[in-house]
């Protein structure tokens, strides 16, 4: 019996599960402008998923990169949700 696909099927599970959140937090705190921190992140996952041989660990990095890569295109999305009023802004961030 082959586990791999259900392992990596579960951590994509909770890496998108971790991942909103996060994106919601950094738009509160951080505004759109992080959105090199996730680029970056994504792109050195990448890298680990190309050169780790394990391959369940590999999907694993896989995963990670693009959901970081996704997390760029959700920045932005949850600046037009907080400009119409879904999410809270941060009163505290200078404009």
């Amino acid at each position: 019996m082959n586990w791999s696909g259900i392992i990596i099927g579960v951590f994509a599970f909770i890496i998108t599960g971790i991942f909103h959140p996060v994106v919601v937090k950094c738009e509160y705190y951080f505004s759109e402008k992080i959105w090199p921190l996730f680029l970056i992140t994504g792109i050195i996952s990448a890298i680990i998923s190309l050169m780790v041989e394990n391959q369940i660990v590999s999907g694993i990095f896989g995963i990670l990169s693009f959901v970081l890569l996704w997390c760029i295109r959700e920045l932005k999305e949850q600046t037009k949700r907080v400009k119409k009023g879904w999410f809270p802004e941060n009163p505290n961030r200078k404009k």
